[in-house]
């Protein structure tokens, strides 16, 4: 039970973080007997892998800010804040690297964390802070407020107007959950697969089991025999070498190859779990088991749809109401551009935009935008199909005429 160590009085007095995170179930130790931290489980392929896509993915996605206006919407280029989302983020990161490290640290813990710094009550920069700095509450009056401890040892008590906070699912609705905490089970147990698999074949003899013989060894020659048998036969290097025996020795072969213990079908299932965890689809991760020609690419929408647009529109909102001044909230909003991962073959997309011609949603320039082409001249014109149009209806000024016409002839 998550709440049980929250909410009832032990004997024992908490005096430090692991105690705590003990209490209410967020220790880092597991059954296997390895402490999985957020580092650490980086270290497992399948998770370094889902958080790499997941954070590519979206660190090459332009974030814009736009301004709603009577006609529709444009970019807000003249805003500071433009700048920050599409250029500048602060003075050593790009744009690519800055949203790489937001969905780093969600992925691994769950919140990020930066120090706005401003002018002309703007803000012009965000400086990224360690998580593990961080500790956010509630004061009196329900409002946040951080802890934050700074590189050169530090600490303060910033509040919403200085700290940039985006997290993910949260049980309190402040501080976002660890999915490395939560699934440190899962995590363990591949990286006790993948510990295990290179002692097989780092260590292991390749034809193992045991040597025997009715006579009894010396000392002087048991020694012999362990230091040339582990000299010879032991390690990959080493394998299908032929064995000299002597003195009876007869060589009785007794473990199981890693197949018939199921080795790789463990590590398969472990990483079946990996991707489930980050909602990553296997083919993402070179794993096209399940894949086939027939439905690549809707895996690949719900790879956008379901695992890109839940981040995307948790910083979109945080950028809205944590970026944007109060005074133009509601006018100016960002947004992520997701179109050039929407994108379907050549074919598909011509297609597409003849349809979207021919009915006068889209001008030809509009298409060649989406294309990151040039506009053309006279490409702004809208269609509207000679069967759509609509007839005057029996009320209005020119219908009226038009009887009266009849009328008199």
């Amino acid at each position: 039970m998550f709440f049980r160590g929250m909410f009832t009085k032990s004997d024992q007095p908490v005096t430090t973080p692991a105690e705590l995170a003990q209490d209410i179930g967020l220790t880092y130790d597991t059954y296997t007997g390895k402490r999985v931290s957020s580092q650490r489980a980086m270290r497992l392929t399948a998770v370094f892998s889902c958080v790499r896509v997941l954070a590519e993915s979206i660190g090459m996605l332009p974030c814009s800010l736009f301004q709603t206006t009577d006609t529709g919407k444009k970019k807000a280029t003249g805003e500071r804040l433009f700048k920050l989302l599409t250029l500048k983020p602060n003075g050593y990161m790009t744009p690519q690297e800055f949203w790489e490290l937001v969905i780093l640290s969600l992925c691994l813990r769950g919140n990020f964390y930066a120090y706005k710094v401003k002018a002309f009550n703007e803000v012009v920069e965000l400086l990224p802070i360690d998580p593990g700095c961080v500790v956010p509450k509630l004061n009196s009056s329900w409002e946040p407020v951080y802890q934050v401890t700074f590189p050169d040892g530090s600490t303060d008590v910033l509040s919403q107007d200085d700290i940039w906070h985006v997290r993910i699912m949260t049980l309190d609705g402040l501080v976002g959950l660890n999915p490395i905490a939560y699934a440190r089970e899962a995590i363990s147990l591949g990286l006790a697969t993948e510990e295990h698999g290179a002692r097989l074949f780092g260590n292991g003899a390749v034809t193992s089991g045991v040597l025997r013989t009715d006579s009894e060894l010396s000392d002087a020659a048991y020694a012999r025999l362990k230091a040339d048998f582990e000299e010879k036969h032991q390690g990959l290097g080493n394998a299908h070498r032929p064995m000299i025996l002597e003195m009876g020795l007869d060589w009785k072969s007794m473990a199981l190859n890693a197949e018939d213990s199921q080795f790789l079908e463990t590590r398969k299932f472990q990483l079946e779990e990996i991707c489930r965890l980050f909602r990553v689809p296997m083919h993402m991760v070179q794993n096209t088991d399940r894949a086939t020609y027939s439905n690549i690419e809707e895996l690949g929408m719900g790879f956008i749809n379901y695992s890109l647009v839940p981040y995307l529109t948790r910083i979109e909102q945080r950028i809205n109401i944590g970026l944007i001044k109060d005074s133009k909230q509601g006018v100016y909003y960002a947004k992520f551009n997701v179109g050039a991962l929407l994108r379907g073959d050549m074919k598909s997309r011509f297609d597409a935009y003849a349809t979207a011609i021919n009915w006068g949603m889209y001008s030809p320039n509009d298409c060649l935008e989406l294309e990151d082409r040039n506009p053309r001249p006279g490409g702004d014109v809208y269609l509207t199909p000679m069967n759509m149009t609509t007839k005057p209806s029996d009320g209005s000024k020119q219908a009226k005429t038009e009887e009266h016409k009849n009328a008199d002839d």
